[in-house]
């Protein structure tokens, strides 16, 4: 899932529409347009066939791109038709015809169809979890040839988890454009208020116990901690704690569910006593994402597990402020769910098209200082600049990059300290995710809302159900 992700989650696919607001300038989803190497001269003409050849400037190339902005996004739409006419001088015989619609283009059952119709764009916007159904499909192109040192500089600072993400038997079918990792996200308010400090947020579970009681203690109705248990979501949360105590969902097989063990027991057990013991996490359940960003940006919730790009949904959606919200790393640290969205090449592209759809990528989506990495750009545009994530650049390109992103913050990035100065090793979803989330729902849920849940059967009925799912790949 991509925390903005339900990032996604935000997801095999993310269910939430809401979740995919992030700090990004290319935050609209796309049209499902048709391909534009149906086109006269979509293909190319005058380039080279060789993989390792740069495009030739002259070659006339057409490509159809995922996530134009739309004109209600007029800041973003800006900048978008900015860098194509900066691209174009180096490329002038390249046209970028933009795919942009007001909906939800990249909603589960639409994406699908648009795959199995092979009406997807040339250059089309995916989640990390996409890549087995486009393959399945026969939907995307390799281009492990065609990214290289050259076409990509930054290629060996890019985090390589987040390229792992996007191949399959060695080959490359993809290229980022953001990521996220899964920490805490405190009410600093809320911290002040119950006397705990907000710039060191639990870095336990048992330390998210203790602090959810204080924060509960102030009464009006504030939860310490919530948790999602409805659509999938708890599903999700509980996979991502699992990551954080050092467990998993399903075993290095990808065929057998792992989590009906002591760390599962001690995942559901903590909720259970959170909830029916210190009643520190509000009396209302059967939550789902959207409704735990509510409670906090109200002032109503002091904690819960969550992606830095939510904090740009409750701003612009929801009306809070920036300031109001910190984040730590995930408690206990030993692991974390990551996600995060990448483009990939529609297959039967032209070698030219190849060539200019990573040329294009490459400097929207991956050159420090340029595209969505403009910083200095964004905040002249009135728009967020500063969360910690999309931030999948290692080495020297990361350091120079972090720096334009304080040097032109617009929320105090000294909020995420924490959470920046303490990475936790992300680790990707299950297979079949979505499928095994809506499983763990229901453990998810049997202990949030009822005081004497069997914990052990929820686990037993919920492996039996994920082996199932699993035996049927």
């Amino acid at each position: 899932m991509r925390s903005a992700g339900f990032r996604s989650h935000r997801r095999t696919r993310r269910t939430s529409a809401a979740a995919l607001v992030t700090a990004l300038a290319l935050t609209a989803l796309a049209s499902c347009g048709t391909s534009s190497s149906d086109n006269d001269n979509g293909g190319g003409s005058g380039g080279s066939s060789d993989p390792s050849a740069p495009l030739d400037p002259k070659a006339k190339v057409t490509l159809s791109i995922d996530c134009m902005p739309p004109a209600a996004k007029a800041a973003e739409l800006r900048e978008w038709n900015e860098d194509i006419k900066t691209f174009n001088k180096k490329y002038p015989n390249v046209k970028i015809n933009g795919k942009s619609t007001p909906g939800q283009c990249l909603e589960p059952p639409r994406f699908t169809a648009m795959l199995k119709a092979k009406s997807q764009p040339d250059v089309f916007y995916a989640y990390f979890t996409d890549l087995e159904q486009v393959l399945d499909n026969d939907g995307a192109t390799d281009i492990s040839a065609y990214v290289t040192d050259k076409s990509v500089p930054a290629l060996k600072d890019i985090q390589p988890q987040v390229l792992d993400v996007a191949r399959k038997d060695g080959k490359l079918y993809a290229l980022p454009t953001s990521n996220y990792t899964m920490g805490l996200m405190i009410n600093r308010k809320l911290f002040t208020q119950a006397g705990l400090d907000p710039d060191t947020p639990p870095a336990t579970w048992e330390e998210v116990r203790a602090a959810a009681k204080k924060i509960a203690a102030l009464g009006k109705g504030i939860a310490g901690y919530g948790e999602y248990s409805a659509a999938n979501t708890g599903g999700w949360h509980f996979t991502a704690t699992q990551y954080s105590l050092g467990g998993d969902v399903v075993d290095s097989t990808g065929k057998k569910a792992a989590f009906n063990d002591d760390t599962g027991k001690q995942v559901l057990q903590q909720l259970h006593d959170m909830r029916w013991e210190d009643n520190s996490m509000g009396q209302t359940q059967l939550l789902k994402w959207g409704d735990l960003q509510k409670q906090i940006a109200s002032d109503k919730l002091g904690m819960f597990l969550a992606a830095p790009d939510d904090i740009t949904y409750m701003v612009q959606q929801l009306g809070a402020k920036y300031e109001n919200f910190g984040m730590g790393p995930i408690p206990g640290a030993k692991g974390t769910l990551f996600g995060g969205n990448n483009y990939m090449i529609k297959k039967g592209s032209s070698p030219d098209q190849i060539k200019a759809a990573v040329a294009w990528l490459n400097f929207k989506n991956l050159s420090q200082g340029k595209g969505q990495f403009d910083w200095a750009r964004t905040k002249a545009d009135q728009l967020p600049v500063g969360l910690p994530q999309p931030n999948f650049f290692l080495g020297d390109t990361k350091t120079k990059d972090d720096a334009q992103r304080v040097a032109n913050a617009t929320m105090p990035v000294e909020n995420f300290k924490a959470f920046m100065d303490n990475p936790v090793t992300g680790k990707a979803e299950p297979p079949k995710a979505q499928e095994i989330y809506k499983i763990l729902d229901n453990a998810m849920s049997g202990v949030l809302t009822n005081k004497n849940a069997n914990i052990d059967k929820l686990l037993s009925d919920a492996e039996k159900q994920v082996n199932q799912v699993l035996a049927n790949q």
